[in-house]
């Protein structure tokens, strides 16, 4: 098989991930599990071979192939579909995994994503975060705040990605999208420069290291929507590591800057369902008047109470989502069980 026919295979069953790595055959991840293609195992030959037509259909034949560095990029195949590429080596040998990615956006409702996170698009300034472990999806939820961002507003939106995921069609508004390593050096220079660019919306694609956060919480303060992710699960957690990341001297600074720019959290994982397919959960924090208050005090252990008492304007706690799900009858006990953040409270979600 060439590269086009594999990557063929993955988009028509709807994987998530393709492996390419020397002693297996071409393998496939959906919903969570890894099946092996029924053919010879794959060579240190096979895999170099694999690796360049993948740097032949990115026009980027020379990248990453000196010393033992990563690579991270994305292709587009017509009519076949989008894939983020990471090449590495293992062994000695050249390996690459490709996550798919769509084309174009479906319908919200048909992501299982709560249609209410696209209203965290209308806030004119401020920072929204959404967190999850990788392959969660967050990309995807922001790619729908964005969507709706450029159907509704006339405004610029600069994205800063590492590497570009979904590409956005102008609409009401310019849709510049800058990708790390081609079109910028890093997120920290791009970031520095975004404030002369004139944008109103800003997506941040990882918030890697203090100085990016430092600086993103700095573009949110003087009038921009930041949006950005972290690998943190629970929207507490992913406040207190924003803190954590600071210096000692600085942590009441960044809580006084969070308390006043942080307007959403959305913290969200992919479960694994009964008909073999994946559903998300997600909670949601809307930081008001009293959170913004924890915030500043370094109260953040309280705000898991915060949101189980917000549910009337709009929060959700993880485990309410997973409760849901269980309802609905989309996941088992078991996988709840697994997936939740505090299994006293799922018991006494099941049980009601």
């Amino acid at each position: 098989m060439n590269i086009t026919e594999i990557l063929k295979k993955g988009s028509e069953m709807q994987a998530s991930d393709i492996f390419i790595v020397s002693g297996q055959p071409v393998s496939y991840k959906k919903a969570g599990v890894i099946t092996r293609n029924p053919g010879p195992m794959l060579t240190k030959d096979d895999c170099r071979s694999l690796v360049d037509e993948i740097y032949r259909l990115a026009d980027a034949e020379d990248r990453g192939k000196q010393g033992y560095s990563d690579d991270d990029f994305a292709i587009s195949i017509p009519s076949v579909g989008r894939f983020r590429v990471n090449i590495y080596k293992q062994r000695g040998s050249w390996s690459a995994v490709l996550r798919l990615v769509a084309f174009e956006l479906k319908p919200i409702e048909q992501m299982g994503i709560p249609k209410s996170i696209l209203e965290f698009g209308e806030f004119n300034k401020g920072m929204v975060i959404v967190t999850g472990p990788a392959g969660s999806g967050k990309s995807t939820t922001l790619s729908y705040i964005i969507d709706y961002i450029n159907e509704t507003r006339n405004c610029h939106i600069l994205t800063l990605e590492d590497p570009i995921e979904f590409l956005h069609k102008h609409k009401q508004s310019i849709v510049s999208q800058r990708e790390v390593s081609i079109d910028t050096e890093s997120y920290k220079v791009a970031l520095r420069a975004a404030m002369r660019e004139a944008p109103d919306v800003i997506f941040v694609g990882e918030m890697r290291d203090y100085e990016t956060i430092e600086t993103a919480v700095t573009a949110a303060e003087t009038g921009h929507l930041v949006l950005s992710t972290l690998h943190t699960v629970g929207c507490a957690n992913t406040i207190g590591r924003i803190i954590d990341v600071f210096p000692a001297n600085q942590q009441q600074q960044i809580k006084t800057q969070l308390a006043m720019v942080l307007k959403a959290v959305i913290s969200q994982q992919l479960l694994p369902t009964k008909d073999g397919g994946v559903a998300p959960a997600i909670e949601i924090l809307k930081v008001n008047n009293a959170i913004g208050t924890m915030i500043r005090d370094g109260k953040v252990h309280q705000i898991d109470s915060a949101i189980y008492a917000g549910a009337a304007e709009g929060m959700i706690s993880m485990d309410a989502s997973i409760a849901d799900l269980y309802r609905k009858g989309e996941i088992d006990k078991e996988t709840a069980f697994a997936y939740c953040l505090n299994q006293d409270v799922m018991k006494r979600n099941l049980s009601r």
